[in-house]
């Protein structure tokens, strides 16, 4: 096998790996795969009783084998999958730090929606949880769709003028923000110049107003599928690199082998390339590897362009710069023809991979079956089985014999008839008529049935309804029954761990792709009246994702703690307390619509009683009006008292007396000065000397000053 020449050489790197190489670690994987791939289908085989597991068919003898392992995965599946599925939100996500928060809140929004509406989340969850169970590991790959058309369509040509009218400023900044309340609204009923006009101030920050001058014709490209895909993938055509020792983080490769045809690869010619190269005519389904099969058919198509061909998609670490970097690359080859080769499209770097093991293996990449534990039981059982159904099987149950010379052929009749008959008096028919019957099964039979059903669900802690997994192996009592339930709800949960933690690992590389590959836009319904516009660039940042799963008994558990709550609590608590409680136990009991009303119920109040309360308050007010006057008033008072003792002490008072006595006797002095002046003009006499008089006065008053 030649290598490939430069002429096809699918890209500028310095070291290109070749076809070569990349089938070298195809093969180099391929012998851990066989041995695992050997121990899967020996689990399928015991779980369908099929081929080996299917007992030999010997003339007169049964062949029946019970379904032990099948049995015990019906009454697993439910247990496993019904957790992430009891609610619409499967995941929660978590900033890491403040700045993350809204971006958080916007990711779990759009994670859930895609889960919900892009995603068939049951059939998933379905898939994964049975390849888990019975492979004993589940092989998920992540990746994304993207298809889209394009047609041409007149479009207006805008034409922008400043908008100097505040009128129509305050219009234009009503329509932004009616945008952002209601974009689904806003595009359905706003005028196309409006939102030209919006449009180009959420570009520029400048107030415009919009004038249509012509059309132009352009090319629109219309998305159909833009969503992320998962893919639970069948183990007998993945390859895992070997080293990783258990961790898929330390994994350098992961090759996926698919069935393919020319014609879906000539739908992505963007991808795909040297496609002329193949030899479709000569290309079959069989290589050096084996490809697996659900379904092996005996149909293929005989055109090249239909024709199935086996594809091998790389996805690993390699060197192409030739300087000691690993580089996460892509390829695809058919045959001999490199077709793709590419870095790795997926923003966070890493392998789109998801293993999950049903019960972990040291160092092993692979998990374990029930299988695996429970094949001796399922062999014994049924050949015990068979052994029962034998002894009753080959008994003449029913029959009648009846001793020669009993009866004539005349008493025969008679007696085949139900009528009285004559027999031979030598014979007695109580000993000589005898009618056969089933033996009965022996004890040690039943037993041993019972003690491998009991085995089996010991080992599995699954409670299948067979009689095992009983609580008197640790006590009949209330305490050795819990036991017993802790013991099987611990094991499930355990398994739940690592099925959460895988579905986890997905959520975590497609909030990544959202990042990256999610339109400018997503509008998601939220519910029938909110609409969430999501930015890409909002998605990014760092976070702590969880996946919210739960289980009928740990939700009952836990609507008991919160009822015994309520009964401690008692009616004396704040009743915001109590319909918090009652919202989360309808939560638990999965009742969205009655934890909403109970979350958002607001108690009418009674207008009596609030009549009552207005006037307490206005009461209550009236009170504290009169005791701050009247602690003014005391206060005021006081005041005045001392004032009164200060002015004392200190003589202000005497003095102030005094000063009043003298301006009373200045006044007197004058009052009298005046009334004998008017009364002498009064009776004509000859006034006294009234300068002397009032010079007198003066003198009087100065010398009172000084003093």
């Amino acid at each position: 096998m030649a290598d490939i020449d430069q002429t096809s050489k699918l890209t500028t790197w310095a070291k290109e790996p070749s076809v070569i190489d990349l089938k070298r670690d195809l093969q180099y994987a391929s012998t851990s795969q066989n041995r695992q791939i050997t121990k899967i289908d020996s689990w399928n085989d015991l779980f369908n009783v099929e081929n080996q597991a299917k007992p030999p068919k010997i003339k007169g003898r049964s062949s029946v084998q019970p379904k032990l392992i099948r049995r015990q995965a019906e009454w697993r599946y439910p247990a496993l999958t019904e957790p992430f599925l009891t609610s619409n939100k499967l995941f929660q996500v978590n900033p890491v730090t403040f700045e993350d928060t809204s971006a958080a809140k916007q990711n779990e929004l759009v994670l859930n929606w895609q889960f919900r509406t892009k995603l068939n989340r049951v059939k998933f969850i379905d898939d994964f949880v049975r390849s888990t169970v019975d492979e004993g590991t589940s092989i998920v790959q992540v990746g994304w769709l993207r298809q889209t058309t394009e047609h041409k369509e007149l479009q207006p040509i805008w034409d922008h003028y400043p908008a100097e009218d505040p009128q129509v400023v305050e219009q234009l900044t009503q329509a932004v923000e009616f945008k952002k309340a209601n974009p689904r609204i806003y595009d359905e009923s706003t005028d196309e110049a409006i939102k030209a006009a919006v449009d180009f101030y959420e570009s520029s920050g400048i107030p415009t107003i919009a004038q249509q001058v012509g059309m132009e014709e352009v090319t629109v490209q219309d998305v159909l599928e833009n969503k992320p895909t998962v893919t639970v993938l069948d183990p007998r055509n993945v390859f895992i690199d070997p080293t990783c020792l258990g961790d898929m983080d330390n994994a350098l490769f992961v090759i996926v082998a698919f069935e393919t045809n020319k014609a879906e690869l000539l739908k992505n010619t963007d991808r795909y390339k040297n496609l002329d190269k193949v030899n479709w005519e000569t290309a079959t389904t069989s290589s050096t590897v084996t490809y697996g099969k659900s379904e092996q058919l005996d149909f293929t198509f005989s055109d090249a362009i239909r024709k199935k061909v086996i594809a091998y998609e790389y996805w690993g670490f390699n060197d192409i710069n030739d300087d000691g970097n690993l580089v996460p690359i892509v390829a695809t080859w058919i045959d001999d023809v490199m077709i793709r080769m590419e870095e790795n499209p997926f923003p966070d770097g890493k392998l789109p991979f998801v293993v999950t093991a049903y019960t972990p293996v040291k160092r092993e990449v692979y998990g374990d079956s029930d299988a695996n534990l429970l094949e001796d039981n399922q062999k014994i059982l049924g050949a015990v089985t068979r052994g029962v159904i034998d002894l009753l099987g080959r008994s003449a149950n029913s029959q009648i014999g009846i001793a020669k010379n009993l009866l004539d052929p005349l008493n025969r009749r008679r007696f085949e008839n139900g009528q009285d008959y004559e027999f031979n008096p030598q014979l007695n028919p109580q000993s000589n008529i005898i009618e056969h019957k089933y033996p009965d099964i022996p004890q040690s039979a039943l037993a041993l049935i019972s003690m491998q059903n009991n085995e089996a669900e010991a080992l599995t802690g699954v409670k299948a309804f067979s009689g095992g997994l009983s609580s008197q192996a640790y006590g009949n009592v209330a305490t050795g029954i819990r036991g017993m339930l802790d013991a099987s709800a611990k094991r499930e949960m355990s398994i739940l761990r690592r099925l959460a933690k895988s579905v986890a690992r997905i959520g975590e590389k497609i909030i990544a792709m959202n990042a990256v590959f999610l339109s400018e836009e997503e509008t998601i319904r939220i519910t029938n009246k909110e609409f969430i516009t999501i930015q890409r660039e909002d998605l990014k940042g760092n976070f702590d994702l969880e996946v919210d799963i739960t289980t009928a008994e740990i939700n009952d558990a836990k609507v008991q703690d919160l009822a015994f709550i309520l009964q401690t609590i008692g009616p004396n608590i704040d009743p915001q307390i109590t319909m918090m409680i009652l919202s989360e136990i309808a939560g638990l009991k999965n009742m969205p619509e009655l934890q909403e009303r109970i979350s958002t119920y607001q108690p009418q109040p009674d207008p009596l009683a609030e009549e009552m309360k207005q006037l307490e308050i206005e009461k209550i007010k009236s009170e504290i009006a009169y005791n701050n006057a009247r602690a003014e008033n005391m206060v005021a008072s006081a005041r005045a008292q001392d004032l009164d003792s200060e002015m004392e002490a200190s003589g202000y008072k005497h003095s102030q007396a005094m000063e009043k006595q003298k301006a009373q006797a200045q006044g007197n002095q004058d009052l009298q000065v005046t009334k004998a002046l008017t009364q002498s003009r009064k009776q004509g006499e000859m006034p006294a000397d009234i300068d002397a008089a009032i010079g007198y006065n003066l003198i009087s008053k100065q010398q009172s000053q000084e003093i």
